[in-house]
């Protein structure tokens, strides 16, 4: 399994010196600053690879760039509106020139208007450090009272509706400017950010697409692209529903195994694949992560490994992001079946025998707390998460030829 590290380049708090110390193989990355449906030129991938290979002091770093998270799929192609070929032809084109660098992997989503959605960003825990936390109940109040989303009272049960209401009553005017704005916040580092304005106009263009409507416009797309990646020797990687349930009435259709089953026959190239996110799954007491990577993995490309504690029952339920060994996955017997299916692919000759994986968020640790690297992102946390499961690959790998 290889070890990488997400970047958001120069700009990011936690530098390409912290990552090469804290012993990441590679790096995963994206040219943020390119807005979605623009095409990926030569020389801006080059430069990322350059900022990536060198350290502060001018010595290579040793560090390459390994994954693409993300390529962006921009609205245009997700609502099959205004120029969204012109962007699935760029796309392609980005394919091309990432594929000329060297570069195999790439992950994206198809989620609508937000890449992930939170109402904490720095939520305290016992420890003293902290961590992202999506409260079911606060969120209930911004989508009822502060982004006032015509239907949404159909979307709660009644005791929720009552419990958001009390919630809403008690917040001062700072934390439901906050609220409004740890829900909009997307992915760090994204060209896209939101107002609420931008929000409520894209929800009312989702409204007649429907899941079906997105399940068909994502086959469109990757009938388009994956036959592309597949003559170009790349790896696609759809990233899971983050949370993997409905919210702001939008649809969601890659939040458990049955929705990646589709994914894989609706256009079955092996190119075609997953980024198994064990945080975003976990947050569905029905996915079964270690059985997932089981059944699935001949098409895992790519692995987020991080941990979610359920803080109630059911989907869609309060959580909040665990200590990488902690929460409710067993992270054991996930990276026990990746394991195994490196071991499957080595035998039949496969050249994506190692996987990539990330230590996927954290928790703000020690120096951490006064870093203010991106949410989710930061230098200690990840670094303990990325020695808890590289003392777990060492351990089931040990002795083994190849491992």
């Amino acid at each position: 399994m290889r070890q990488t590290w997400r970047w958001f380049g120069p700009r990011d708090r936690v530098s390409i010196d912290d990552i090469r110390q804290a012993g990441a193989e590679g790096i995963v990355s994206a040219l943020h600053h390119v807005p979605p449906g623009a095409v990926w030129s030569p020389e801006e991938i080059a430069r990322r690879q350059r900022e990536i290979a060198m350290m502060k002091d001018g010595t290579p770093s040793g560090l390459s760039w390994d994954v693409v998270e993300s390529l962006p799929v921009s609205e245009n192609i997700k609502k099959q509106t205004g120029s969204w070929r012109d962007h699935v032809a760029a796309y392609k084109e980005s394919m091309k020139h990432l594929s000329a660098a060297g570069i195999e992997v790439i992950c994206y989503n198809f989620m609508p208007v937000l890449d992930w959605t939170r109402t904490d960003l720095a939520w305290r825990l016992p420890s003293g450090g902290t961590c992202m936390r999506f409260d079911l109940t606060d969120f209930a109040a911004f989508d009822l009272f502060i982004l006032e989303r015509p239907g949404a009272v159909e979307d709660f049960p009644e005791s929720l509706r009552d419990e958001a209401a009390a919630r809403f009553a008690e917040m001062s005017q700072a934390r439901k400017e906050e609220l409004a704005r740890n829900v909009v916040f997307g992915l760090p580092g994204a060209a896209e950010n939101f107002s609420l304005e931008d929000v409520r106009h894209h929800l009312a263009e989702y409204g007649p697409i429907g899941a079906d409507g997105l399940r068909a416009n994502l086959t469109a797309f990757l009938e388009e692209v994956a036959p592309v990646a597949q003559e170009l020797g790349l790896r696609l990687c759809c990233h899971p529903d983050d949370p993997p349930f409905p919210l702001l009435g939008l649809p969601r259709i890659m939040s458990t195994e049955a929705d990646y089953r589709w994914l894989l026959e609706a256009v079955d190239l092996p190119a075609n694949g997953i980024t198994l996110c064990s945080g975003s799954l976990g947050a569905r007491p029905d996915n079964d992560l270690p059985g997932m990577m089981e059944r699935l993995g001949d098409r895992v490309h790519f692995l987020h490994l991080r941990n979610v504690t359920r803080e109630t029952e059911g989907a869609p339920c309060s959580f909040h992001e665990a200590e990488h060994l902690g929460g409710g996955t067993d992270m054991v017997a996930l990276v026990r079946a990746a394991v195994l299916e490196e071991a499957r692919r080595r035998a039949a000759g496969r050249t994506d025998c190692s996987i990539p994986f990330r230590p996927d968020h954290g928790q703000d640790i020690l120096d951490d707390l006064g870093r203010q690297a991106q949410p989710g992102y930061p230098s200690i946390g990840r670094l303990k998460g990325l020695a808890e499961l590289r003392g777990i690959i060492a351990a089931l790998t040990h002795g083994q030829e190849g491992a």
